[in-house]
C-alpha cells in the first residue's frame, strides 16, 4: 500500500518534455509496429498516445478505462470501467506511467498480446512493460503537466531548512 509519506521526491513533468519523451517512445515503437491500433490507458496514457499516434501513423484508438488510485493513496481497490475486446494481439497499449504495477498487471490479464509501452517505469512495474523511455525511482511522485501549474517555489536549500 502507498500513501503520499512514501513519495519522498518529486518529479516534475512539463508539457515539452512529456512530448518529447513520448516522441522518444515513437522512435522505439517503430521498429516494432506495425500496430492495429492503439489502446490508451485512461486517463493517464490519453495523451501519449495521441503523440504516438500521430508519430506511428495510427488512426483507431481505443481505450481500456481503469482506476486503481486516486491521487497518492494507491490503497483503494482497482475498478476496470471500460474494457476492451480480443486479446491484444497486434495491438499497441499506451500508459504515462507503470508505477506498482497493479494497473499493468490487470490490463495484461485483459490483453495478454498486446505491446505495452509507457513513458515513464518505476522498478516495481518495470518488468511488465514491454517498451519504456525513463526509469524513476519507486520513491518519486510523477507530476503530470495536467496535474500541476505554474508556481513559483523555494530553492531546495530553503525547504531543507524549513523542515
Amino acid at each position: 500500500m502507498r500513501t503520499a509519506d512514501s513519495y519522498r521526491k518529486v518529479f516534475p513533468v512539463t508539457w515539452e518534455q512529456l512530448h518529447r519523451d513520448a516522441k522518444a517512445l515513437s522512435w522505439r515503437l517503430l521498429e516494432k509496429g506495425p500496430w492495429t491500433g492503439i489502446i490508451a490507458i485512461t486517463r493517464g496514457g490519453l495523451v501519449p498516445a495521441a503523440i504516438i499516434a500521430r508519430e506511428v501513423g495510427v488512426h483507431l484508438i481505443d481505450t481500456v478505462c481503469i482506476t486503481s488510485y486516486k491521487w497518492q493513496d494507491q490503497s483503494n481497490r482497482l475498478e476496470v470501467l471500460k474494457g476492451v475486446q480480443g486479446d491484444g494481439a497486434g495491438w499497441l497499449m499506451v500508459d504515462d506511467l507503470v508505477d506498482t504495477g497493479r494497473t499493468a498487471k490487470a490490463v495484461r490479464e485483459m490483453l495478454p498480446k498486446a505491446h505495452f509501452a509507457t513513458v515513464y517505469a518505476k522498478p516495481e512495474g518495470r518488468p511488465l512493460v514491454d517498451t519504456y523511455i525513463t526509469e524513476v525511482s519507486q520513491d518519486t511522485w510523477i507530476l503530470f503537466p495536467w496535474d500541476s501549474e505554474v508556481q513559483y517555489v523555494q530553492p531546495l536549500v530553503n525547504q531543507r531548512e524549513a523542515g
